[in-house]
């Protein structure tokens, strides 16, 4: 069964200096009781502060944080034409310590640390009954614990840097902080996964619980995080990466996860009963749990679904639904994005954008007329009936533009992204490189968070599971390792691994849109391995279908841009992508080079600001810090 989160509010877990900015957002959620710190030494107090331990994971995917933190400012995502939080994209000075952001994850990160130290500090001590009465039943609940800390931990030392290190539970009103250097940070994270790793077992019933490949997952990822940095100060060791090499092996090895024979069937729950049911993968190694009952389903739900939409419901034959989403639109693809994929032969990109949209209100479908009929018996007509197509987004190239007059002969709207106007110039129909916000309405839409299973079309609560670690990843965090070390015979097999299972397998029937628009062959039902088989002389060489920036010269740069592609042709949208290119040293460069929107990014933005929040309310000797000591403590460049 599903973990169950209990939201624990008690005087232990709403006093700690840093968080207490929002602590009034915290104590709106539904309060299981009126609880004191004795509760928590209850054995039952323990095991809901065990459960309650999870609940900040869901918090990445809970508001608009997610891709503003997570996905925007990057080579992968811009902004749409409608959208919030622009700066996060364009990093532009409104992208300040006072950002709500900021805060955000970091109060919740922070939250979830100190529910862990409770839980540490408490366990040892207790003289449970029934499910914390043996050593080795708390001993467990202490891994699930230095798991959750170390998960917390490492997103905070990615986003921020330095930060105050906390490891015992904050009782009372507690103000002096000081940030601890990073290094100290990840000796922590990882001798909190390492702990977790060795104790946690290999499989729970309760499914969300943190199992043992969990920790060895994000073992694998710290300590390549840690051991990939080149100028900036990690407390970087030699053997980082034999390490990282080593613990994705030993998920890679260990026999208790799969990859999906289908990659779409990661995310097209659409004809499950439920949504619980869709997100038990055996790829799945850890997530963030949600429930199919909204008021089960956290604060805010997981609203990730609505971030990545397009505007459809302006469309002829079409209205808002539950299934095509809220059309919020505030990221929309790079041309990067759209290129970096061999669109013909691996079948990842169709199987995670969506293209085609099928008509689902009659009252709005335009008739033919004299001017656009293709036969005169077809004028005053419907063009299409619900059902049918209504409007489809074509991704193409300016070699293969298509004639506007062409575009004007067909049933439903077409949006191609190159077409020729009346006058053979080439334009487009979406554009992520224009400031029209026309341009940027329409567009492939990610159908990685499309939630049916929402109460209704306009509940932004979604009930989907936001997916954290997944076995594909590990087989790519394995390869980088290995391609780190130079062992490039390696690090294929392991991207191969990964490509098999993107190719078209032999009898697969592919869309339309490959031979349609990609040049493909009408009924083919071959294997499309061998098109997009990695091989060394991707980064040996200067391969155009690799798009490597400029200056990126030597083999092993390139291999290092070789896995961020691969990384986005597998993972695109998941919410990796800024931790991935700050941790590789390549935010700036790969920004600048394919997100023609993050014109402001800085050397300073590969580590966001200290929050306001935190600097005003800590004090220094009993004091609270002067304006001097908070600038002292702020990230260079805020």
């Amino acid at each position: 069964m599903k973990i169950n989160y209990k939201l624990l509010l008690a005087t232990v877990a709403t006093t700690l200096g840093l968080g207490v900015s929002s602590c009034k957002d915290y104590l709106q959620e539904e309060l299981v009781g009126t609880l004191t710190n004795d509760y928590f030494s209850t054995e039952q107090g323990l095991e809901d502060l065990v459960r309650s331990s999870y609940e900040q994971t869901r918090y990445k995917f809970a508001l608009e944080h997610s891709y503003g933190m997570f996905n925007f400012g990057v080579d992968e995502y811009t902004n749409g034409d409608q959208f919030n939080a622009l700066w996060w994209n364009t990093y532009d000075p409104r992208l300040n310590a006072t950002d709500g952001f900021v805060d955000g994850i970091w109060t919740a990160d922070y939250d979830g640390i100190n529910r862990c130290n409770i839980g540490l500090a408490r366990i040892p001590a207790i003289q449970g009954t029934s499910t914390l009465r043996t050593e080795e039943q708390k001993r467990q609940r202490i891994a699930e614990l230095r798991f959750l800390r170390g998960y917390y931990y490492f997103q905070l030392v990615q986003q921020y840097g330095a930060i105050p290190l906390v490891l015992q539970p904050t009782e009372g009103v507690q103000l002096e902080y000081t940030r601890a250097a990073v290094p100290d940070v990840y000796n922590v994270i990882l001798a909190d996964l390492r702990f977790a790793a060795t104790n946690l077992a290999p499989t729970n019933t309760d499914f969300g619980r943190a199992t043992q490949g969990a920790a060895q997952h994000y073992l694998a990822k710290a300590y390549l995080t840690r051991g990939s940095a080149v100028t900036e100060q990690r407390g970087q060791k030699p053997t980082d990466i034999d390490s990282a090499a080593y613990f994705a092996d030993q998920v890679i090895t260990g026999g208790r996860y799969a990859l999906e024979s289908d990659y779409a069937r990661l995310f097209d729950i659409s004809s499950y009963a439920n949504s619980s049911a869709a997100q038990s993968s055996r790829e799945i190694i850890f997530s963030a749990q949600f429930n199919n009952v909204i008021a089960l389903a956290g604060r805010f739900g997981n609203r990730v679904h609505s971030y990545f939409t397009l505007l459809y419901d302006n469309e002829p034959g079409m209205t808002r639904d539950l299934l095509n989403d809220r059309p919020f639109r505030r990221l929309m693809p790079t041309n990067y994005a759209m290129d970096i994929f061999d669109r013909r032969n691996d079948s990842r990109f169709y199987k995670m954008m969506k293209t085609a949209w099928i008509s689902n209100n009659a009252a709005t479908i335009t008739r033919w007329t004299a001017a656009n009929a293709p036969t005169p018996a077809l004028v005053n007509q419907p063009r299409f009936t619900v059902g049918d197509t209504a409007f489809y987004v074509i991704v193409n190239t300016p070699q293969t533009a298509i004639p506007q007059a062409q575009l004007d002969r067909t049933r439903y709207r077409v949006y191609a992204r190159y077409y020729r106007d009346a006058n053979n110039v080439v334009r487009q129909a979406y554009n992520p490189a224009s400031s029209d916000a026309g341009l940027r309405s329409k567009y492939p839409q990610l159908v990685k968070y499309i939630d049916p299973f929402r109460q209704n079309l306009n509940e932004e609560s979604g009930t989907k599971d936001g997916i954290l670690a997944r076995y594909a990843e590990t087989y790519l965090i394995a390869a980088e390792a290995y391609g780190r070390k130079q062992n490039y015979a390696k690090a294929l097999e392991y991207i191969n691994v990964v490509r098999r299972r993107a190719a078209y397998k032999v009898g697969e029937v592919r869309p339309s849109v490959n031979w349609r628009v990609e040049g493909g062959t009408r009924g083919d039902v071959t294997s499309s391995f061998a098109a997009i088989e990695a091989k060394q002389s991707d980064f040996e060489n200067n391969s155009a279908r690799e798009m490597y920036p400029a200056g990126v010269n030597s083999t092993a740069q390139r291999f290092i841009h070789f896995i961020l592609n691969e990384r986005t042709r597998e993972l695109l949208g998941e919410l990796h992508r800024w931790e991935d290119l700050a941790r590789t040293e390549t935010l700036v460069l790969r920004a600048r080079a394919f997100n023609p929107d993050a014109a402001g990014i800085q050397d300073f933005h590969r580590l966001r600001p200290i929050p306001q929040t935190h600097l005003e309310r800590i004090f220094r000797n009993g004091k609270p810090l002067t304006n001097e000591e908070r600038q002292a403590e702020q990230n260079p460049g805020y």
